[in-house]
């Protein structure tokens, strides 16, 4: 998908913080040019764009690590990015093709991260997708997304929200160290609803007994059309980032987690169903994403 044409290699000095022993000392950022960016994609949605390649936030769980096999980077996930510069000059003009089609921004990297400041990627892509008049969805952990309010107003059709997976912001930041707080993203869907803009929080990923699903919706209620859920999925590649985050700061939880993960049960069944429940009872708009796999070997 991607030819790079010119790369220019930087680094951003960041503060050494440690949420599974890990060292985060650098963090490298390279400007690529792009074929295409608006993709097809396998998601429930007709389309995606991804205005970059990787991202700043570094959870401890992001499932999009397995991009790391198409770039050349030596650097682990969640220390490199690579900036789509040319990425609003590849949206056409005046093509009916995208017209009430869907499009999610983004699905494997978040569009308003720290360098998004910067680069202003975003801003150019919306004016050029107004005309389009796409079926737009926005997704970041990012309140900078209310810079653009004033674009997402243009939109006949357009939803945006942030994903929460906990409220409680000092374990938030164990597992996304360099995301936005949760009072900082709650405050910008408040804004954008504000503005007349559909809402939604995506509570994803949901960590067995740390996250409070009730709680958030408690609190954003009144100003969010839709919820999504997602559970916490244990790919391969995540479980030693997850098993030594538990050991470091919940060892409570590890039994209980081995429990969920290694052993033949119902937990996630029984969540989904408290969820339809209490969403149906609260004539709540919700959509549930569960993953529901055999026994994890």
């Amino acid at each position: 998908m991607l030819k790079i044409r010119s790369k220019q290699a930087k680094s951003l000095k960041i503060s050494p913080i440690d949420p599974m022993k890990f060292s985060f000392r650098k963090f490298h950022i390279g400007e690529i040019k792009a074929k295409s960016i608006i993709t097809k994609s396998g998601l429930d949605v007709d389309y995606v764009i991804n205005p970059y390649v990787g991202c700043q936030h570094s959870c401890i769980y992001c499932y999009a690590r397995f991009m790391k096999r198409f770039t050349n980077h030596h650097e682990p996930w969640g220390q490199f990015l690579d900036v789509k510069i040319n990425a609003p000059e590849l949206i056409p003009k005046n093509n009916k093709k995208y017209e009430n089609k869907s499009i999610f921004i983004s699905s494997v990297t978040d569009p308003y991260q720290p360098a998004e400041r910067k680069y202003k990627l975003m801003r150019g892509i919306l004016e050029r997708l107004i005309s389009l008049e796409p079926d737009l969805c926005i997704l970041t952990k990012s309140d900078l997304i209310i810079r653009d309010i004033d674009l997402l107003k243009r939109f006949k059709k357009c939803i945006a929200g942030v994903s929460l997976s906990l409220s409680d912001d000092k374990i938030r930041k164990e597992v996304e160290p360099f995301a936005a707080s949760v009072e900082r993203r709650i405050n910008a869907v408040k804004q954008l609803k504000k503005a007349g803009i559909q809402t939604f929080i995506f509570i994803s990923p949901m960590f067995p007994e740390l996250t409070d699903w009730k709680g958030i919706i408690e609190k954003t209620k009144n100003f969010i059309d839709e919820y999504w859920f997602e559970n916490l999925n244990l790919y391969p590649s995540l479980r030693y980032n997850i098993f030594q985050w538990l050991k470091n700061h919940h060892p409570e939880l590890v039994k209980k987690y081995r429990e969920i993960y290694f052993t033949k049960n119902n937990y996630w069944e029984e969540v989904e169903k408290e969820i339809k429940d209490f969403g149906q009872k609260n004539n709540l708009n919700f959509k549930i994403y569960f993953h529901h796999r055999k026994t994890l070997g």
